[in-house]
């Protein structure tokens, strides 16, 4: 039976973040929504939890790929909305999330703003905006925020990608 693990992630609109990790080779299922921390986080802010089979892709490349399709280095003027974070459920996912944050630092020219934050509360986005991007990739919001993200990660960490994402990148109309 396999094991899955969770984590949540924040930082830019969370249809974004879903249409992002549900295209992830070991991910099992990813929740749309709004999630809020501990304080000082204690506000909802949009966000997704991934829950992951470790045995085909591992939180560090999980969270490489969260940093690398938002912008972890901006400290913009919707972070009240969009808060970069990685969400632990336990005291060690946070010491470990901690970790692979502060391993991946130092392949940013600029300083991340992404923290790691203890998970409180979730709360669904409503059932028309689940799974956005795959019920109907054309729409013109997944061409033109989503597409190019997983394009880019077709580039940049082909192994990460799920068989059925490559095969719809493939497919895909320039």
């Amino acid at each position: 039976m396999k094991k899955f693990e969770k984590i949540g992630l924040g930082g830019g609109c969370h249809w974004c973040t879903e249409g992002v990790f549900v295209s992830l080779r070991g991910v099992e299922k990813v929740d749309q929504g709004w999630i809020a921390g501990s304080a000082p986080h204690d506000t909802f802010s949009e966000a997704v939890i991934v829950h992951f089979d470790p045995a085909v892709i591992s939180a560090e490349d999980l969270i490489a790929v969260h940093l690398e399709t938002h912008a972890s280095t901006v400290n913009h003027g919707l972070r009240h909305r969009y808060r970069s974070a990685i969400y632990a459920f336990s005291d060690q996912d946070r010491v470990r999330f901690g970790g692979i944050l502060d391993d991946l630092r130092t392949g940013f020219s600029a300083p991340l703003v992404t923290e790691v934050v203890m998970f409180d509360h979730f709360r669904a986005s409503p059932p028309e905006y689940q799974d956005y991007y795959r019920t109907d990739p054309n729409r013109p919001f997944c061409q033109n925020y989503i597409s190019p993200k997983l394009r880019a990660l077709r580039r940049r960490r082909p192994e990460v990608l799920s068989e059925e994402a490559v095969r719809a990148l493939t497919e895909e109309v320039p």
